[in-house]
């Protein structure tokens, strides 16, 4: 049975979705794992999306634990450093309190924090972003928009290793998904001799194309996540040492593309979801 560790910020909708997602499949006996701990940078109470997060967390008996990330920085805050340079102190304080837990893997799924390298060598930590491998990094809003500046033809998502590089670890898998079609044309076709900073400063994140490109990314992200660990649990996949690694223990985070694709097995899963 493979072992995660869940972080979450636990902000949002998102956050409470794919944890519900995953806990559900393996509830049901689709995926032989257990989510071992819950971890928040926040505390109960200091939020509306995350108070909501935690009852979710509450509903399937999952263990949580939590340390505000905000209120350390308030109590370091004579100490004139920089968040950057209290984070490892942080970040141990964090280690520190999952010191009961051995996850195998660990999910970032709505951690709003950037690990310091202490952190990241302690658990394999296995970081959803919705762009490819060789795609845009920053947030979701940042990589649509900059999809939409370069005239992309597809979009996706991938799984890394998080590392204190942003968005940069060693690719674990990915998937892909067009945004070029006959869907896709009027909205496109709508943007012909415009210029993107009026059309992002009048119709912002309202504009069709932006929904279109990151609802394509979205309603991929929590199988991408489900059969990546599905790949580990099952041995297709190991993490050793900050790498990943294929049954026969080549790397496949240096292959052109990084990472194991997984459109095939995104589409019988969500083909299977669609039916019932």
């Amino acid at each position: 049975m493979l072992n995660i560790g869940w972080f979450s910020t636990g902000r949002g909708e998102g956050s409470r979705g794919l944890l519900r997602f995953v806990q559900d499949r393996i509830e049901r006996g689709l995926l032989d794992a257990r989510i071992q701990f819950v971890f928040s940078n926040r505390d109960r109470g200091q939020a509306q999306g995350s108070d909501r997060f935690f009852q979710l967390v509450d509903s399937h008996n999952l263990p949580l634990v939590t340390r505000s990330s905000a209120r350390f920085r308030r109590s370091r805050s004579s100490s004139g450093l920089s968040w950057a340079e209290l984070r490892p102190e942080y970040d141990r304080l964090v280690i520190d309190d999952l010191k009961d837990f051995q996850p195998d893997v660990c999910v970032l799924a709505g951690y709003m924090l950037i690990f310091s390298g202490e952190m990241c060598r302690r658990y394999p930590l296995l970081n959803l972003h919705p762009a490819l491998p060789d795609g845009p990094i920053g947030t979701w809003q940042e990589v649509t928009w900059e999809l939409i500046r370069q005239r992309a033809t597809r979009t996706g998502a991938m799984i890394h290793l998080a590392t204190e590089e942003l968005d940069r670890g060693p690719v674990v898998s990915y998937c892909t998904a067009p945004i070029t079609g006959p869907d896709f044309a009027p909205g496109w076709q709508e943007l012909e001799g415009a210029s993107l900073e009026d059309v992002r400063a009048t119709r912002g994140e309202e504009l069709p194309l932006f929904q279109q490109i990151r609802q394509a990314q979205y309603r991929r992200e929590p199988y991408l996540v489900l059969e990546t660990l599905r790949a580990v649990a099952d041995g297709r996949i190991t993490i050793r040492d900050g790498m990943v690694l294929d049954q026969q223990g080549n790397s496949i985070s240096t292959e052109t593309p990084p990472g194991l694709c997984l459109d095939k097995e995104l589409k019988g899963a969500m083909a299977e979801e669609e039916l019932g």
